[in-house]
């Protein structure tokens, strides 16, 4: 009714979903500018907002709305953001990182560690630290020591880490310690994943559950069994608890040499330290199996 009482048509039509406007005579018609202030173009607009077209179209004095539009399925308020996941990736997941140590690293940072790698066959890296390094920010600069390290490049690794430790924002951080020590340990150099442990004693850390795991695994990977059972010794006086991960490098490891008495005694120390012993023991079983599942 609206767009009758505000332009002058003398019928309406509507067929196979177009709306047809026709005008009393066949002389030529002379539409007034558009305006979409006045009360017809919002009829107009309105029209195309709730029904279902989607194009206007002007011919030979009629007005038409095609092209229909599929229907519109409601969708059911639902708060999809109050669900909360929670992921672990294996026993060394722990607590979150700090932001610092995401997975995302910049262009600077890549060409950091990409430079390093190619310097460290041409015994220049004394420039590169110089023209690549120095101009890093901490995230950049921590970013690259983490790529090093996963990348296995335990030497220049160990160089990033003393450059780091000479810079005027660094702190004493258990977590750079602990994945150098475990760094060093993977790969067999026990002697300097000792040094790293004594060096981080040096500078004020108290070494954690996870730290003295390291260490443990660390003499575990070149059979050093007594030294082992000492650190676990001297992390349960500290007052450390061991945890899952933990147990399970003493068991597979004491198992693996042979040391059947000490791994038995780990195993009832599950009972201590685990709220669930057995199940405890069944995944670890399941996971590295050995022999039968044995709780005393």
């Amino acid at each position: 009714m609206s767009l009758l009482q505000h332009a002058s048509f003398q019928s309406l039509s509507i067929k196979n979903r177009s709306l047809n406007l026709s005008f009393p005579n066949p002389k030529p018609y002379s539409p007034d500018p558009i305006d979409f202030r006045t009360p017809k173009t919002l009829t107009l607009m309105g029209l195309l907002q709730n029904e279902s077209f989607t194009s206007l179209v002007i011919k030979n004095h009629s007005l038409s709305f095609q092209n229909p539009r599929k229907p519109r399925i409601p969708i059911p308020e639902t708060n999809y953001f109050r669900t909360q996941l929670t992921i672990s990736c294996s026993l060394r997941g722990g607590p979150r990182k700090p932001l610092w140590r995401g997975k995302v690293m910049s262009t600077e940072a890549i060409q950091a560690v990409q430079s390093l790698k190619l310097a460290k066959s041409t015994s220049n890296l004394e420039a590169v630290f110089a023209t690549k390094l120095g101009r890093l920010i901490k995230a950049d600069l921590l970013a690259t020591l983490t790529e090093l390290q996963r990348q296995n490049e335990w030497e220049i690794a160990l160089k990033v880490f003393e450059y780091l430790r000479k810079e005027v924002w660094y702190k004493p951080d258990l977590s750079l310690y602990r994945d150098m020590i475990f760094l060093f340990g993977r790969n067999k150099m026990i002697g300097i994943a000792e040094e790293l442990f004594y060096q981080m004693k040096s500078e004020g850390l108290q070494p954690d559950t996870r730290a003295y795991t390291e260490m443990i695994g660390a003499f575990l990977q070149v059979g050093m069994v007594e030294k082992a059972m000492e650190t676990y010794a001297s992390m349960k006086d500290a007052g450390c608890d061991p945890d899952e991960l933990t147990l399970t490098i003493l068991i597979r490891n004491l198992e693996k040499a042979g040391e059947e008495e000490l791994a038995s005694s780990v195993r009832r120390e599950c009972q201590t330290y685990m709220d669930f012993p057995r199940q405890f023991l069944e995944k670890v079983y399941k996971t590295y199996p050995k022999r039968s599942l044995d709780v005393v």
